[in-house]
């Protein structure tokens, strides 16, 4: 039995024909999308810049072993070969701060990521699969999360909660989980209907698998856009919250080095070097993840990919 996905994520004249058969399979699919990913210069970018900050950051221990937060050597001093990226006001060194600091911003945007993109799952594939009432409590308890204004509820719950890294990333999940239900549930609708699905239902396949098996291989590339939309909003909501001193001061993080620099007046007496590094690593990262973004739509949006074998033509 031949049964045909007319999803968008590939152009009209390459929709997809998944047969019952081991070249069907779930793996088979996501492998395929995970090969041209690696083959998209964009994707290839952004994923080359993040392995190097995960290096970087793996690394920091090795690089600055001890506390980072430990003076080192006078005040504001400037870049020079001694402190590649200089000094701040305290006498800590710049670079050490921005290497440790990477390790707490990748780890709370990518287990934000993670999370918010899991539970958007959760209650997206529940919502369209069982429907009626189902998808009428999930889809009111959705839109009150995405009416409720994001930087309001974000202040609010960071300053009464106790800080920490598991405060901000239960913020941020709170926060951010709601867009992603809704993505996800409008794209697993497309699919409810589809024979595949109703022939597994018949066959008495548990609606666990069903979602997870049936539905959300097919629609990986709205997952994988979700989760790094949310990595991205994970890293950029961590450093806004720490730098109106909302988060944990105590730890080292871009977020946090950012709000030092601002407190010690660095914009006043000049010292660029406390904090534009930290900012240009926030907006690398962002670019990084916004660019491998971009290439999964690219990949399996059909007009995006007519125009981009239009313009090779």
């Amino acid at each position: 039995m031949r049964i045909k996905n007319q999803l968008q994520p590939l152009a009209d004249e390459e929709i997809l024909e998944f047969e019952t058969t081991p070249d069907s399979s779930p793996e088979r699919r996501r492998g395929g999308l995970l090969h041209r990913l690696l083959r998209d210069k964009k994707a290839a970018f952004g994923a080359i810049v993040i392995v190097i900050f995960v290096i970087l950051a793996l690394l920091a221990p090795v690089f600055f072993p001890g506390d980072p937060t430990d003076p080192v050597a006078n005040g504001s001093n400037p870049p020079s070969p001694q402190h590649l990226l200089g000094t701040t006001a305290k006498g800590e060194d710049v670079l050490a701060l921005l290497l440790w600091g990477s390790r707490s911003s990748l780890a709370i945007g990518f287990t934000v990521g993670f999370s918010a993109t899991l539970v958007g799952l959760l209650v997206g594939l529940a919502s369209a699969y069982f429907g009626k009432v189902v998808d009428d409590v999930l889809s009111v308890v959705t839109n009150i999360f995405l009416l409720i204004p994001g930087l309001p509820l974000l202040v609010i719950l960071a300053a009464f909660l106790p800080p920490g890294p598991g405060t901000i990333v239960l913020v941020l999940v709170v926060t951010g989980w709601a867009g992603s239900a809704r993505v996800i549930r409008s794209q697993a609708l497309s699919l409810r209907g589809k024979d595949f699905i109703d022939a597994a239902i018949v066959t008495g396949e548990r609606p666990a698998y069903v979602m997870f098996r049936e539905i959300l291989p097919n629609m990986a590339s709205v997952a994988m856009s979700t989760f790094l939309a949310c990595v991205i909003f994970g890293i950029g909501a961590q450093a806004g919250l720490e730098f109106l001193g909302l988060g944990d001061l105590a730890s080292v993080s871009w977020g946090t080095t950012l709000y030092w620099s601002n407190n010690e007046g660095a914009l006043i007496t000049g010292a660029w070097w406390t904090f534009v590094p930290a900012g240009t690593c926030i907006a690398l990262v962002a670019f990084a993840l916004a660019m491998m973004n971009y290439a999964v739509d690219q990949i399996t949006n059909p007009r995006l990919a007519r125009h981009r074998k239009a313009k090779k033509a």
